[in-house]
């Protein structure tokens, strides 16, 4: 048996020039573990935080890169009764402890000493990931590698977004910014999925067509406090029950001015940046929620998955590379051209 694989690492930080693609050791299967052979992964916005930065981030170097993942359970231990060689699977990429208070009421993603894959421990862009049986769920049928390695980070955190800390529901109206990145096209898939009402913004004309034929009700094409105005416009001047945004400060204003009294805004990121004006007054007076949320619970990715799969849904991949092309997925998804999510494809 080989002891080596393919895999892509970082060795500083920086530009691609610090993404390494090559041969590295295989990783070693410890107790309680599942070693499985990646079939593909799926990039996210983190990936380039970590290749730019990383800064927040306590991690090691070299790091192999790569949050999410599907493939093939390759090696179990003796102990393992759930688990079979040659199954399909998808991880959930958080590691949690298990013993602190969060992980104790099932809220892993506020365990206070989580590792996630490839941010602290290293990840998916590899032939091999081992990690713990517990992170490891049964790949939906009907879905390639593709699409489920989808499912562990953007359709796992628009779950979290929208049906824990939200409460959506088929009667509400969302309101999600940008769509095209992939919490935002997840979230529209989960929104229609339950029979509520999606409005979904962006500055790409194109992306808002495509988005119509995925079930988007209504889109808004601009930017800034435009987007408020042609909201309240679609909606009779009342606004929308739940706003769902990774933006941040480019969009903070106009998310506050789209919610109905009394409405909430869940975000999960700040690309755009993480200092807006606060708007205090609105929210008291107009009793709004905001609410942060990151991530998902091994209990919320187990119900995702069965939702999956009861309503036949599938993750939008908007392009598809090999590991050898690693560094044209970081600049296509650098560029933010994608509609959906861009995967990579490991080597048999």
């Amino acid at each position: 048996m080989t002891t080596t694989m393919q895999a892509a690492w970082l060795t500083g930080h920086g530009g691609n020039e610090v993404v390494q693609i090559g041969t590295r050791e295989r990783p070693v299967r410890a107790a309680g573990e599942v070693l499985v052979r990646m079939k593909a992964a799926t990039l996210n916005r983190v990936d380039l935080y970590m290749r730019d930065s990383g800064a927040g981030i306590t991690h090691p170097l070299p790091l192999v890169m790569g949050v999410d993942g599907a493939g093939v359970v390759e090696d179990v231990g003796p102990e393992e009764t759930r688990w079979q060689v040659g199954q399909r699977v998808v991880l959930q990429p958080i590691v949690s402890c298990g013993r602190c208070e969060f992980c104790e009421r099932g809220d892993t993603p506020l365990c206070t000493s989580a590792s996630y894959l490839g941010e602290h421990r290293h990840g998916t862009l590899a032939q091999f990931v081992s990690l713990p049986a517990r992170n490891v769920f049964a790949l939906p049928e009907g879905l390639d590698f593709a699409q489920g390695a989808a499912l562990g980070v953007n359709h796992l955190t628009a779950w979290r977004m929208l049906f824990t800390k939200a409460r959506v529901q088929p009667w509400e109206t969302v309101l999600i910014f940008g769509i095209g990145g992939g919490v935002s096209l997840a979230a529209l898939q989960l929104v229609k999925a339950i029979g509520a009402k999606a409005i979904v913004t962006s500055r790409d004309a194109g992306k808002l067509e495509r988005a119509r034929a995925h079930g988007a009700d209504e889109v808004v094409l601009g930017a800034g406090d435009e987007i408020a105005k042609q909201v309240l416009k679609l909606t009779g001047g009342r606004g929308v029950d739940v706003v769902i945004e990774n933006i941040g400060t480019a969009v903070w204003s106009a998310a506050l001015k789209s919610l109905v009294r009394g409405g909430r805004l869940v975000t999960c990121g700040a690309t755009s940046g993480d200092q807006p004006g606060a708007d205090i007054r609105r929210l008291f007076i107009r009793q709004l929620q905001v609410i942060g949320s990151t991530a998902g619970s091994l209990n919320e990715f187990r119900d995702l998955l069965t939702f999956v799969a009861q309503h036949k849904l599938q993750p939008v991949i908007d392009q598809t590379y090999p590991l050898a092309e690693l560094h044209a997925a970081l600049d296509h998804l650098d560029a933010s051209r994608q509609f959906g999510k861009v995967a990579v494809a490991l080597p048999d």
